[in-house]
């Protein structure tokens, strides 16, 4: 018996040996141990997961999210870097220097779930340290939570402008982070400093060629475009190339080249081509537009940017600065959301949301005005309380192109009482549907349209105006309502 027992003892032992031997380190992580190969962890964008003791981000955006338990939180580094950080949605906190077990709650939480955000810091392209996380440190006794997902992603593609580059926090300032903030999607700035479209032999980063890199470092690995799907691609991109000898002849064709690359590893993203700032390459970037709309890829646009950035939001000649980017992003997010499939279940923002239909390489440019609304969808079931008093409206088509349009509704309440709660109806004449609408929660039941108020703003003052705005579809004509009515009661039309 002892005999057998020994052989027994040692075959166990043999096992364990050959199962350690066979199992890498960490890929047999617990969910809720808080190391990189955690489930609960969400590493949104570009990372370099190889090693599964100290994940790498890549490019501008790169974040981690997930949520805890317990009242203290902390983040192993490997050496010193510099990053941003968020626990329970507030304000970024910005940390210098720091390396080791890095204490991200000075003051302990309150005990109970929380959630995490880090960001690494990058600075003109390149990351300003060592941006590697090894992995967090909880309370005795706590553990991650799954980080809660988004409704869908945002990929933008670019260099400095793109990358945030002399805004107050770099990445979290600039255009491409903010929209994705604004609609609630996950988001990543594939961009570098001083990156052109075109690799050239005089070294300039080509995003030709690198897009499909896990980072802009020479010698990186290729990204796994299994993790995630994009559902937009925003390309900003040509700032950069004239200052490298790259003829339009060059351009247009890497431009085509690129937008097919993005195609094949996105089968069923949209894809917009902004307009540069500079407005360097613009016709080229449309006839890529139109080449591959041509070939029979017709879910790419061609974005027009003309005066998207205000006189006073450049910091120099050609970087926006913090109040350039907002400008930017107010632009640009309604047009990402009009190209975002509809979510299956309530959210923050945009409030209508069929999927548009488009005709491609004519987006529409929305006026400075529209910004998708923050706040959650009120219920169906809230009734305006107030008066049903005079009022004022004013419609305008600020934008149309072949089969859509983009319109404002600007309503006045004209009467002595303050309405808590508003509606605003009108029907179509010639078969318009809404497909995206902002500032306002839109219902259409045939040609019969309703806009009710956002819910943190419910409230319209004697003298106050609201403005709702929203994306559309038309069939030839498209006939202006010739009716309004504000809780009720009829409108006159200014």
């Amino acid at each position: 018996m002892r005999r057998i027992g020994m052989k027994l003892m040692r075959l166990a032992v043999a096992v364990v040996a050959a199962v350690a031997l066979a199992t890498p380190p960490g890929a047999q992580a617990a969910a809720g141990d808080g190391t990189p190969t955690d489930p609960n962890i969400r590493f949104v964008g570009r990372w370099d997961t190889r090693d599964s003791t100290a994940y790498v981000p890549g490019w501008a955006g790169a974040y981690l999210t997930t949520g805890f338990t317990g009242t203290t939180v902390k983040l192993r580094q490997r050496n010193t870097i510099d990053l941003y950080y968020s626990i329970d949605g507030r304000p970024d906190v910005y940390l210098q220097n720091v390396r080791g077990t890095v204490n991200l709650t000075s003051t302990p939480l309150s005990a109970g779930n929380h959630t995490l955000r880090v960001s690494y810091r990058v600075v003109a392209g390149s990351y300003h340290g060592d941006a590697v996380f090894q992995g967090l440190a909880l309370d005795s006794g706590a553990r991650t939570l799954p980080a809660q997902a988004a409704r869908g992603m945002v990929e933008f593609v670019g260099d400095s402008i793109t990358v945030g580059t002399t805004t107050s926090k770099n990445a979290l300032t600039a255009y491409g982070w903010l929209v994705g903030e604004q609609l609630g999607l996950d988001h990543m700035q594939v961009a570098e400093g001083g990156a052109c479209l075109v690799s050239t032999a005089d070294g300039c980063v080509g995003l030709d060629r690198r897009f499909v890199k896990v980072s802009a470092a020479d010698g990186a690995v290729d990204h796994n475009f299994a993790r995630y799907q994009a559902d937009v691609v925003v390309i900003n991109l040509g700032t950069n190339d004239a200052g490298h000898g790259v003829s339009t002849t060059q351009f247009q064709d890497s431009y085509v080249g690129l937008l097919r690359t993005i195609r094949s590893k996105y089968p069923k993203a949209a894809i917009l081509a902004l307009q540069t700032f500079r407005g360097r390459f613009v016709p080229q970037t449309q006839a890529a537009v139109q080449t591959v709309n041509n070939a029979g890829d017709r879910n790419v646009f061609f974005v027009a940017t003309d005066g998207w950035v205000p006189s006073d939001g450049l910091s120099d000649s050609v970087h926006p600065n913090d109040a350039g980017h907002r400008a930017i992003a107010a632009k640009l997010a309604p047009i990402v959301a009009a190209h975002l499939a509809p979510p299956t279940s309530p959210t923050p923002t945009p409030s209508f949301t069929p999927t548009p239909s488009v005709t491609p390489s004519r987006t529409p440019t929305p006026s400075p005005t529209p910004t998708p609304s923050p706040t959650p969808t009120p219920s169906p079931s809230a009734t305006p309380s107030g008066p049903t008093g005079a009022c004022a409206v004013h419609y305008s088509v600020t934008n149309q192109w072949p089969g859509g349009f983009q319109s404002e509704v600007q309503v006045t309440n004209t009467g002595a009482s303050t309405l808590n709660g508003w509606a605003l109806g009108w029907r179509f004449s010639d078969g318009q549907q809404i497909s995206q609408g902002w500032n306002g929660t839109f219902t259409q039941t045939g040609a019969a349209v309703t806009v009710t108020n956002p819910t943190l703003s419910p409230a319209l003052a004697p003298g106050a105006s609201a403005t709702v705005g929203f994306t559309g579809t038309s069939n030839g004509a498209n006939t202006a309502p010739a009716a309004f009515t504000l809780n009720g009661a009829a409108c006159a039309l200014t």
